[in-house]
């Protein structure tokens, strides 16, 4: 007789094969009709009382979406769902930065700019960055990603715009803002300053050289050197890397509190360096005089380029870590050189034009010679270096190359230049709140908020601590402009907040450009309109980073978004945003609020392909998410996403891809054995039913259940996912549901063990479902759409899924010892397999030479064969196949004497062809 259809099969609708790309994107249209899914989550906990906010750190409205933009999102997207699923009310709303200098470039390649107005070029901005906004929104959706895409914000929105002026104009009335001529960053190709945000830094090879520059002889006298006996004139001598700053030479900084010594050559060198001097072969190192720095100061040497005075000055930055001890100074092209400049009342000479070409203050100060001026005038300062040379004649000590670290503009990708131009600045340093400095507020902020990883902290306190004033101007056509009116006579901003509040009302309503459209007067309000005559524009624009800073006020601040409350209780990007966005949001709110925008800062790294290195479309180990989504599905994007190591660099590969595939399956079909095996369950069994064999399967669930939340609610998504994998593997489907599949498939559908089993499996799925729902969430909303109800609950769909309670049970026999038993004996089982001694275990009986050799461990025979998944019946002594120790006890494994039942497998009938006694009573009834 064929016994099959008496057996109680597993029995699901859930399939076993995802089909991932052909049937996610129908699931995700679904949710994104009406923003179905987001308003599931945003009304179906609108009663808790607690609360999660996720501001969103605007991605670039330019271009299609890379793996770092999946990683980041769906990471987001993980978190978010994570504090939905732990029952807080979540809000989450998109938003794209939208000004900048790449937009600009991109229009610019299109179109010819000098034929366009500045509103009608801005107007080409604005569709350029809608175009990819609406193409990258959509990319994000299809990641599975969910948050309020109807309603996200956008840095170009007229409103936006008004609020992010308004966030400028009261810094300005908090004194913060000063308009100032110094050094910064420059970069000559996109003709605007720059941000230390903006900059990133490469290898470049330059000159090393040392050039002397011999004292005045009124400096000679005054130090008494007129009779020393030196080979050639006393210079002193500097080191630079950049000659074509040359021209510019104001000054010669040293050491206040350092010796410098003047060798039999004539030079004056820092007495620390004189050794490392001697050895680049400039120096025989006899000394014949030492002198303290400070004796130096305001004395003169001549800048042998052009024959001017170049005054010799004190400060504390001179290093004797390299070079000669004495700093060459051009105020215009130093940060260093320009504070210690100012302290002397030293004039900041600049005869670099925007284009990083030398223009007419070359001649009109004489910073060359005469003869030729006009040869340099023109000329790119990078591709002067090699004319400058030759000028110094004899004074060029020494003449090198060698390659360092250098500053590159990070969107043009050429090498910048400081130069000094008239630019607003945040002021760092300058008392506020309390006679607190911006700097102090903002320390105190980040010992307030909370880091992941906590190295993190150091990393933006270092850069606070030692961060220059903020620029935020810059010299381009797309963006919010610095919309102040200038006292023609003073030079002053008018500051009145009449006037700040009535230009803001006004780019609500219109737009900013409306800035360059419109007259003065029709800027103005009514009680100022009589002063228009008097002022004129500034015609900056803020830097992006300064826009994206703002956004926690434009967002969280001014109620145009159901967007959640300041402070958001995270910022997550990469971690290049300590730098960036992370460091211009918390400047802005500490200013204006005395506080971080945040309360919690999460970073992760970057992705690189399976070797470590950088992707790059030359090398070809490019992977667009794209190409994942057609091949695999974002599921398995996300579950790599949770997989990785994110807070350092991650790897990703079609090998790695793949091998989260086999993880992918693993937990789907673990789900799908689960539902299969409880499908006729309806309510579940009281504990007492559970056996000890439940117990343990319990009690491992629930550890592992609290290890994985806990490291979840750390955003500790690699351990947790981990010890979810070896549970599943190693404890419920390498033990468990293997050993239960007898009962399952066997018993009499309503017996007490089989159905304790079946609660046991839909208590571990509904866990199991809660907390992969973060993660994996159109693969939950798939299970739930075909799990019996008691797995599901109430739940229609994903969003609406609650944790149920598990058992509260532990067992009370030793399953430490029955762990080592089944060790045991699965070796010696392997054995007899590979020895073909047996097919199956089912036929073999144990037995121990203690008395009680029908338990071990708290276990009775029948758990104990169970257990071991071999058959509880007589032993043929005759038919020892095996035998091994542990302990101090022997344990024999004997063929059975029974046949194999014919229904199930276990040699337990009493003749061939029969049934075991279990068997036969569930078919008897």
């Amino acid at each position: 007789m064929d016994y099959k259809d008496t057996l109680l099969l597993p029995n699901t609708t859930f399939p076993m094969r995802g089909n991932l790309p052909q049937n996610e994107p129908k699931t995700y249209q679904a949710w994104n009709t009406d923003q179905f899914a987001y308003n599931a989550m945003r009304t179906y906990r609108a009663e808790a009382i607690d609360t999660f906010t996720l501001h969103d750190g605007p991605p670039y409205a330019n271009g299609h979406l890379h793996i770092g933009h999946a990683l980041n999102k769906i990471l987001k997207d993980i978190v978010i769902k994570l504090h939905y699923f732990n029952g807080r009310s979540v809000r989450y709303t998109p938003g794209w930065d939208c000004h900048g200098l790449p937009i600009e470039q991109q229009v610019e390649k299109e179109h010819k700019k000098s034929s366009l107005s500045k509103p009608a070029f801005r107007e080409l901005c604005r569709k350029h960055a809608q175009k990819f906004l609406g193409i990258q929104k959509q990319e994000f959706q299809d990641l599975g990603v969910i948050g309020d895409f109807a309603n996200p914000y956008k840095t170009m929105d007229f409103a936006f715009e008004a609020n992010i002026y308004k966030t400028l104009a009261l810094v300005a009335q908090k004194g913060l803002l000063a308009e100032r001529s110094k050094p910064i960053f420059w970069s000559w190709a996109a003709r605007s300053a720059l941000a230390e945000a903006e900059v990133e830094y490469k290898d470049k090879e330059d000159y090393s050289i040392f050039v002397g520059f011999p004292l005045s002889q009124e400096a000679i006298q005054r130090l008494n050197l007129q009779n020393l006996a030196t080979t050639k004139p006393i210079q002193a001598v500097i080191w630079t890397t950049t000659p074509w700053t040359l021209p510019a030479n104001q000054a010669i900084c040293l050491h206040p509190n350092e010796e410098y010594v003047i060798t039999k050559e004539g030079y004056v060198f820092a007495k620390p360096l004189l050794e490392s001097l001697v050895g680049e072969g400039l120096t025989d190192g006899e000394v014949l005089v030492s002198l303290q720095g400070s004796a130096f100061e305001r004395l003169y040497a001549i800048n042998p380029l052009n024959n001017r005075p170049s005054l010799l000055i004190l400060g504390e930055h001179v290093q004797m870590s390299g070079g000669s001890g004495l700093v060459h100074s051009a105020p215009g092209h130093g940060e260093e050189d320009y504070f210690a400049c100012l302290a002397y009342d030293i004039e900041v000479i600049m005869p670099v034009d925007d284009t990083g070409c030398y223009d007419e203050s070359l001649r009109d100060k004489a910073l060359l010679p005469a003869d030729v001026v006009g040869d340099f005038i023109g000329q790119h300062v990078f591709s002067a270096n090699d004319k400058i040379l030759p000028l110094l004649g004899e004074h060029l000590l020494k003449s090198s190359r060698f390659t360092h670290s250098y500053p590159y503009c990070w969107r043009t990708h050429e090498p910048v230049i400081y130069r000094a131009t008239k630019q607003w600045f945040i002021l760092m340093d300058k008392p506020y709140d309390n006679g607190k400095t911006l700097r102090e507020v903002a320390l105190e902020s980040i010992t307030q908020t909370t880091f992941y990883p906590e190295s993190g902290r150091n990393r933006i306190r270092t850069m606070i601590e030692n961060r220059p004033d903020w620029c935020i101007s810059r010299q381009r056509d797309w963006g919010v402009p610095i919309a102040f009116f200038i006292d023609r006579e003073s030079g002053k901003a008018l500051f009145d907040p009449a006037v700040l509040e009535h230009v803001g009302e006004l780019f609500a309503q219109k737009g900013c450009d409306i800035w360059w459209e419109l007259e003065i007067k029709a800027l103005l309000p009514e009680s100022h309109k009589h002063l228009a005559s008097k002022l004129e524009k500034c015609m900056h624009i803020l830097d992006v980073w300064f826009d994206s800073g703002s956004t926690w006020f434009g967002v969280l601040e001014s109620g145009r978004y159901d967007a959640g409350a300041f402070p958001a209780d995270m910022y997550l990007e990469g971690s290049d945003q300590h730098r960036g966005w992370f460091q211009s949001s918390l400047l802005l709110s500490c200013a204006l609020r005395g506080r971080a925008p945040y309360k919690a800062v999460l970073t992760h790294g970057f992705t690189m392909d399976e070797n470590s290195e950088k992707m790059s479309k030359s090398k070809g180990n490019v992977i667009l998410p794209q190409e994942i989504l057609k091949s695999h599905g974002s599921e398995i994007l996300r579950l790599w996403v949770a997989l990785s190591d994110y807070q350092n660099d991650q790897k990703i590969s079609k090998n790695i891809l793949q091998q989260v595939g086999e993880q992918y399956k693993k937990l789907r079909n673990t789900l799908r054995f689960l539902l299969a095996n409880c499908n006729d369950l309806q309510t579940l069994s009281p504990k007492q039913d559970l056996s000890e064999i439940d117990c343990y399967i319990v009690e491992r669930a629930n550890a592992c259940f609290s290890r994985v939340r806990s490291d979840f609610a750390e955003y500790n998504f690699v351990n947790g996912l981990q010890g979810l994998m070896y549970f599943i593997t190693n404890e419920l489907s390498g033990i468990y549901l293997d050993l239960c599949k007898d009962s399952l498939y066997c018993d009499d559908r309503d017996d007490k063990s089989r159905r304790a089993k079946q609660s046991v499996m839909a208590l571990i799925a509904s866990n199991l479902c809660h907390i992969l729902a973060p993660i994996l969430t159109y693969t939950i909303d798939e299970v739930l759409q075909h799990a019996p109800e008691i797995v599901r609950g109430v739940a229609s769909n994903v969003f609406e899924l609650q944790p149920q309670a598990m058992y509260n049970v532990r067992p009370s026999s030793d399953f430490s010892m029955l762990m080592q038993l089944r060790d045991k004996c699965s070796e010696l089982l392997d054995t007899l397999k590979k020895d073909k001694a047996i097919k199956s275990g089912l036929e073999l009986v144990l037995e121990s030479s203690e008395q009680d050799s029908g338990s071990f461990g708290g276990l009775c025979a029948t758990q104990v064969a169970q257990w071991l998944i071999l058959s509880d019946y007589t032993p043929d002594i005759s038919q020892k196949v095996g035998s091994f120790t542990l302990g101090e006890r022997t344990f024999s494994l004997f063929k059975s004497a029974g046949a194999r039942c014919d229904r199930c497998w276990r040699f337990m009938a009493e003749h061939e062809g029969g049934l075991c006694a279990r068997c036969n009573s569930v078919l008897q009834g």
